[in-house]
């Protein structure tokens, strides 16, 4: 059983049936999925882009990726429907628990003048949206092997009601939220 889904259970069960007063365990919110997200606007001119970003969210993810494409065509940035433009990975289970522990303990103390992540990037339903600038902080990635810093888009789906249940859940399971000044 992954460390972060032990904790879970044995500690953040319990402190927010106690802060929240459920009644049930099943009542207690808890973490749905997780989908990495990379949107890759140079696979129009770098047909490669693709490739570099399947192998790095492979690498990220222990996953393998789904690619996105255009829905439809926009002349104004040369994309034609069906065109790569991107690619996904939604995890569950053993492995969204294992990336979200990487995540917390690994990558995002490895961000330089790292203060924290943004409290307000709620949804109003209790799911939480994380931008990362470069994949490079994942300690799995090769700084050597990678052809350039792409950004990805971290979701972190939850079953909480509201923000505040939302945001507890990932502060008990070691989220570092940013303090405000």
């Amino acid at each position: 059983m992954p460390r972060l889904k032990q904790r879970y259970r044995e500690q953040v069960v319990p402190a927010l049936m106690q802060e929240f007063g459920y009644r049930s365990v099943m009542e207690v919110p808890r973490l749905q999925k997780i989908c990495v997200n990379v949107g890759l606007g140079e696979a129009v001119q770098n047909p490669k882009a693709v490739e570099a970003a399947i192998n790095d969210i492979s690498l990220i993810s222990g996953q393998r990726p789904v690619v996105t494409r255009a829905k439809k065509s926009i002349a104004a940035f040369k994309v034609r429907k069906g065109m790569p433009i991107g690619v996904m990975v939604t995890l569950r289970g053993d492995r969204m628990w294992e990336f979200l522990d990487r995540l917390i303990n690994a990558a995002l103390p490895r961000i330089r003048d790292f203060h924290g992540v943004p409290t307000n990037s709620f949804d109003g339903r209790g799911n939480y949206s994380l931008g990362i600038k470069e994949q490079i902080i994942f300690p799995e990635i090769d700084y050597d092997k990678i052809d350039k810093a792409r950004g990805l888009q971290v979701n972190i789906i939850t079953t909480a009601r509201t923000d505040e249940e939302g945001k507890r859940l990932l502060e008990l399971l070691g989220m570092p939220f940013a303090r405000r000044m």
